[in-house]
């Protein structure tokens, strides 16, 4: 009988994460003999566990914050032409060679066409410059949408926006382009926590836009505002499930059930709300 195959997700924080729960049901369901679980790895310790997962034969790990960037700088690790065009690896697979790839950007896209929100020719607007915000602007902008970045740190945001080839906004500069934008997403950590503060104004949000932030672990006060304000919200839980899909199959060569990762993400999420 062949060892039990052992995935894991690698990031700083990680206790929140559901991906144990949504990827081991999808496992279930997909009748393989595999465990994936959550493992803290601080930046600094990144290239030795990547090597040690190597050596003790794990058949898949999934990168998160704030991890997905610095993988880009270990010398062992072969890059997928996309993975190195977008600048951030969030899924590697231990054979036939060490190997990193990029899901984000079309778990993102999926989750917007389910939500039915039309990209190709959208004005959007991507707030963060970090592994996920990379890999989401990438793929919008290859879908022909007009993409705008905005972040906290004005150099890390123009060293995306010159790579997208797209404008850059300052934090401070939102309030004056957010009611052009058809779409908004919310790429930072912000909201994760309660108590964090708001990204921006709420009451610039409108009607017809479409509010998505990649937050999963809770409702943030970015979908509350959007939603006070008429627009269409997604939540983080269909692109943490879609980007999931598609790293089992480039583990696996075979297809999730989406339904049954979706499932267990919201009844993992309404299981902690229950439990304050």
């Amino acid at each position: 009988m062949p060892p039990m195959k052992i995935f894991a997700i690698f990031g700083d924080p990680i206790s929140h994460s559901l991906s144990p729960a949504m990827q081991n049901a999808a496992l279930r369901a997909m009748g393989v003999d595999g465990c994936y679980i959550a493992l803290r790895v601080a930046q600094k310790d990144l290239s030795s566990a990547l090597r040690g997962a190597d050596a003790m034969g794990f058949a898949g790990v999934n990168l998160t914050i704030p991890l997905k960037e610095m993988a880009l700088e270990m010398d062992f690790l072969r890059l997928d032409p996309l993975a190195k065009a977008i600048g951030a690896v969030n899924t590697i697979s231990f054979s036939p060679a060490m190997t990193g790839y990029n899901t984000d950007g079309c778990g993102a896209l999926l989750a917007l066409e389910r939500a039915g929100v039309a990209v190709r020719g959208s004005r959007a607007l991507i707030i963060g410059a970090g592994g996920a915000a990379r890999a989401i602007g990438y793929t919008l902008v290859r879908d022909d949408a007009e993409v705008c970045i905005a972040n906290r740190s004005p150099e890390r945001g123009r060293r995306l926006a010159d790579a997208l080839g797209a404008p850059f906004c300052g934090l401070d500069g939102i309030d004056g382009i957010l009611p052009e934008m058809d779409i908004i997403i919310n790429c930072t950590s912000v909201g994760m926590r309660e108590g964090d503060g708001r990204l921006l104004e709420g009451r610039l949000l409108r009607e017809g836009q479409t509010v998505f932030d990649i937050v999963y672990n809770r409702e943030t006060e970015l979908l509350r505002d959007a939603r006070a304000a008429g627009a269409r919200t997604i939540d983080g839980v269909m692109m943490l499930v879609y980007q999931g899909a598609k790293a089992l199959q480039i583990w696996t060569g075979r297809e999730a059930d989406t339904a049954v990762m979706e499932k267990a993400v919201r009844e993992g999420l309404a299981r902690r709300a229950a439990n304050g």
